[in-house]
């Protein structure tokens, strides 16, 4: 068999491989990971430190002993079987585990294979509930601008319709309700209060139709790093049951304490729950979907009897053992101050850049920090000064931001800081 070297690798990429949101026919360059441990990377043969935690999912870093040794251990056993009339002790006991740790009344699990396909099952169950509640003629979601839950086809209809990057599709997907974006996290009760009259009027007026509300609660993701007040929780909850609707929280970014709470759903619960990404700490993909006893009653209602999804690896008992693992440690550590911590430090490290050439906005919530730029982001030429500056970055549309991992230290979060201050003057 020939082996490849590094210059090989990457233009066999390059011809032949797509990368997200990457043109194949003028591709912009990849680096190439040759290593991980910690928080850190080995990028193009040096070391940096990890500012995305891989898109928000390794909150411990990479090659954990306990994660490693989970996985082998299951390994060993087996890899895989299908979920359809057989069951094994990784999914009991991570389906166990998720009930603890989320709140009451979430009591039913659902073990997807991806962030998108949980935010279709979600809203299948949606439609099915009120299907077999007989109210099949509601069919429509509603949720709020600047959201973003994913990139098949259910999750871009209720994703931002103009800033969500899905905008080519608006005619091809189903048409959902959008009420205007919560206000910003310092907003004062007067702009909370017109927001919320505003959404209710919206709702009252759509009700008819509407099946159930779904956003990402507290903080926006993808569709634009938006924190927002937790007092519009409430308004999303009274909403939903005012007008019969089902209330979804997509935390799929949010889940397992990225925002400082293990699951923003402790400050008002849902009907259905949507996680993902760091479930597995970030080692496979899995995610779950988790409702409420009165939500599996009305979906068992309906003209079919049964949730119709189920995927083929629903399930699989590597990546839930894994993400039972990784439930574990989180649980056995201080992740709450750790997030403080990192969520201190960028706010203190990245405040001089408010008076930057350039910037419009810098926030933190948790273990996330942004700064908003007046214009779209040369993400080559940041990433580039990232990288110089020993960091691996990822911007997009406007922003520069980081999630990293919850082991970050004191230094490493200081690298961050330089390495999105460079990002940030070169893009």
């Amino acid at each position: 068999m020939t082996v490849l070297v590094d210059h090989d690798l990457l233009a066999f990429d390059r011809e032949h491989l797509w990368h997200p949101y990457t043109s194949m026919t003028a591709p912009t360059p990849v680096r190439l990971v040759t290593g991980a441990r910690g928080c850190e990377l080995e990028v193009d043969g040096a070391w940096v430190v990890d500012g995305m935690a891989s898109w928000w999912s390794a909150i411990h870093g990479y090659r954990h002993p306990a994660l490693d040794a989970a996985l082998a251990q299951q390994t060993g056993r087996f890899s895989h079987v299908m979920f359809g009339g057989l069951t094994h002790e990784p999914a009991v006991g991570l389906g166990r585990r998720l009930v603890d740790i989320t709140p009451e009344p979430l009591a039913r699990v659902f073990l997807a294979d991806s962030g998108s396909v949980s935010v279709e099952v979600a809203l299948k169950m949606v439609l099915q509930y009120q299907r077999g509640r007989g109210r099949p003629e509601r069919t429509r979601m509603l949720t709020v601008l600047g959201g973003y839950h994913g990139d098949t086809f259910d999750c871009m209809s209720v994703t931002d319709p103009v800033g969500g990057m899905h905008t080519m599709w608006q005619g091809l997907l189903p048409d959902q309700v959008f009420g205007p974006q919560p206000p910003a996290y310092d907003a004062d009760a007067d702009a909370i209060a017109s927001w919320a009259s505003s959404l209710r009027e919206l709702a009252a007026r759509h009700a008819h139709e509407l099946a159930g509300i779904i956003v990402e609660p507290l903080l926006q993701g993808a569709g634009g790093m938006h924190p927002y007040p937790a007092a519009c929780l409430r308004v999303f909850r009274e909403i939903a049951d005012e007008h019969g609707l089902l209330l979804v929280f997509d935390e799929i970014a949010t889940g397992f304490g990225r925002t400082g709470h293990l699951f923003v759903s402790e400050l008002m619960t849902p009907d259905v729950l949507c996680l993902g990404k760091a479930l597995t700490g970030g080692y496979l993909t899995l995610a779950a979907v988790l409702s409420t006893d009165e939500v599996a009653r009305g979906i068992s209602a309906s003209e079919s009897g049964v949730l119709m999804h189920g995927p083929t690896f629903m399930g699989n008992p590597l990546a839930c053992a894994v993400a039972s693992a990784s439930i574990d440690l989180l649980l056995s550590v201080d992740w709450a101050t750790r997030v403080s911590a990192i969520g201190t430090r960028l706010a203190s490290g990245l405040a001089p850049l408010r008076t930057a050439p350039g910037v419009v906005d810098v926030r933190t919530i948790g273990a996330v920090g942004v700064v908003q730029l007046d214009h779209e982001v040369d993400v080559v030429a940041a990433t580039e000064a990232a990288l110089a500056a020993g960091v691996w970055l990822r911007p997009f549309r406007d922003l520069v931001y980081a999630m990293p991992p919850y082991i970050t230290g004191p230094d490493e979060v200081d690298r961050l800081v330089a390495g999105i201050a460079a990002a940030v003057s070169a893009g």
